[in-house]
């Protein structure tokens, strides 16, 4: 069968270098392009010259910045396959073939060879419909916002406590924080201000909410830093306080346009996931539906739960040589950064709403001598794949007891707090531990500097069920066999 692979090494502000090979390697033709239908036409007749009516081109490409994207549409339109690989995959085959020089060219001939040296490593890229290309732009928009507002709010606090070190902001900032900070950041102008009116300031900016003692604490702090400051020149108050009010109008900004954003987030989830899946799960709510939805997209293209996880850069490394396996290996973290966070973030949530997340929680803390994060990211990997299940499956998630039954949120918060809560006393030794010693080291495999090797245990036992509950088997979480509508 005739071949036609293209590899494209993308450039953002300058052409494309293409190289074209065929099924036995030999290069085809070379070629420059822009993204342009005229150009891509041209690469297109190229790279098909001489093959046999009907041949599909196979087309690599690296996710560079925006670049990828008309190529990709350009492609798949007209019927060929892409495939996006990683730059890391990418890089270690250019370092390979072409260990001491690297150019435009080399890395093009590199991404042509993917398809020849690695087959079943590279899969056709699924360009999304128009819903679901909307729910993931809005989601990234919101995200990159999210972390924005989040900035300039850690800013707006190094200020005050460089203008006032004794600051009342010690939690989340309010609004009557930021009308605050807007117009007195200057202690000096807020004394001036008075107890009274800024009484009214921060009582008609919180709703009623706040009022005298929120006043006062910014009053104690204002004179507290005069008192320290005097008049010394190296303090410009003034300044400071101009700083302080173009963080604050910017934040506004930054949470005016996350709100849009927010709201039509919600419109297109309503469109992709209209049974709202995502959100059946424990710890997937308002954001991590929409997120995990616009990660997943066709949960189909996924063979398995486990191909999902490793998707998401979630599964451990592997680490093996003759008879010893090596496991509690780091996670990979190879893929999206949005999706490990959310899934994380949820799994600190879930675990405390579902008996099965919570016994997995619970041994690795209490068993498996890990401490809160890693336990959280054993859990986010298994929620993962709870996700794929009910995804694919097209039905609900439904929160069940370590046997299967499935179980109130009332019954199951019980449940939790009965046999799978962490005491303290635990997670104080954990964080002990981890401060006195730094970084855990691998688990050390007894025998391994013994001949025989091969009866060396190489990895921990599973863990035997707690003593607080009888033995009973897991089984997988149960699901809604009737349509929720």
């Amino acid at each position: 069968m005739q071949r036609r692979l293209v590899g494209i090494d993308l450039g953002i502000a300058s052409a494309h270098t293409v190289r074209v090979r065929d099924e036995a390697g030999r290069e085809v033709c070379r070629r420059r392009c822009e993204p342009t239908v005229d150009s891509l036409s041209m690469i297109e007749s190229a790279a098909l010259a001489g093959a046999a009516p009907g041949t599909r081109l196979e087309v690599v490409i690296e996710p560079t910045g925006p670049a990828w994207l008309p190529i990709a549409v350009f492609f798949t339109a007209r019927g060929h396959l892409v495939f996006r690989v990683s730059s890391a995959k990418a890089a270690d085959l250019r370092r390979f073939l072409s260990r001491h020089a690297k150019s435009n060219g080399i890395d093009a001939d590199t991404l042509a060879r993917l398809p020849l040296i690695d087959p079943d490593g590279l899969r056709p890229l699924e360009l999304p419909d128009a819903a679901a290309a909307a729910l993931d732009r809005r989601v990234r928009a919101c995200d990159r916002l999210t972390m924005a507002a989040s900035e300039h709010k850690v800013r707006i606090k190094d200020l005050v406590r460089q203008v006032m070190p004794c600051t009342p902001l010690t939690g989340d900032l309010g609004k009557a924080d930021l009308a605050v900070l807007e117009r007195y950041a200057d202690p000096r102008a807020l004394l001036r201000l008075g107890r009274a009116r800024l009484t009214a300031l921060i009582v008609k900016a919180s709703h009623n909410h706040q009022g005298a003692a929120r006043a006062e604490q910014w009053l104690v702090a204002a004179q507290a830093a005069v008192d320290l400051y005097g008049d010394h020149p190296a303090v410009a108050f003034t300044d400071l306080a101009a700083e302080i009010a173009t963080e604050v109008r910017l934040l506004r900004a930054i949470t005016t346009e996350l709100a849009a954003h927010a709201a039509e987030r919600e419109t297109c989830y309503r469109w992709v996931d209209p049974m709202q899946l995502a959100r059946s799960l424990p710890g997937l709510a308002e954001v991590g539906g929409p997120a995990m939805t616009a990660v997943i997209g066709d949960a189909t293209r996924f063979p398995t739960a486990a191909h999902f996880k490793s998707y998401l850069g979630l599964a451990p490394r592997a680490s093996e040589t003759g008879d010893t396996d090596r496991k509690g290996q780091p996670m990979s973290k190879a893929g999206s950064r949005l999706a490990r966070a959310t899934l994380i973030r949820a799994a600190d949530w879930a675990r405390k709403q579902d008996p099965q997340l919570a016994r997995i929680y619970h041994q690795q803390m209490v068993e498996r001598g890990a401490e809160h994060l890693k336990a959280s990211c054993v859990v986010a990997a298994r929620l993962a794949e709870r996700l794929w299940t009910v995804m694919r499956r097209r039905m609900p998630y439904v929160i069940c007891d370590v046997d299967g039954t499935p179980v109130t949120p009332q019954q199951a918060k019980q449940i939790i707090a009965q046999q799978w809560t962490v005491t303290e006393e635990i997670r104080r030794r954990r964080r002990s531990t981890k401060r006195r010693a730094g970084k855990a080291p691998h688990q050390a495999l007894t025998g391994h500097d013994q001949k025989d090797a091969r009866s060396v245990r190489t990895r921990r036992p599973s863990p035997p069920e707690s003593s607080a509950t009888p033995s009973r088997t897991v089984k997988q979480p149960a699901l809604l066999t009737t349509d929720p509508r």
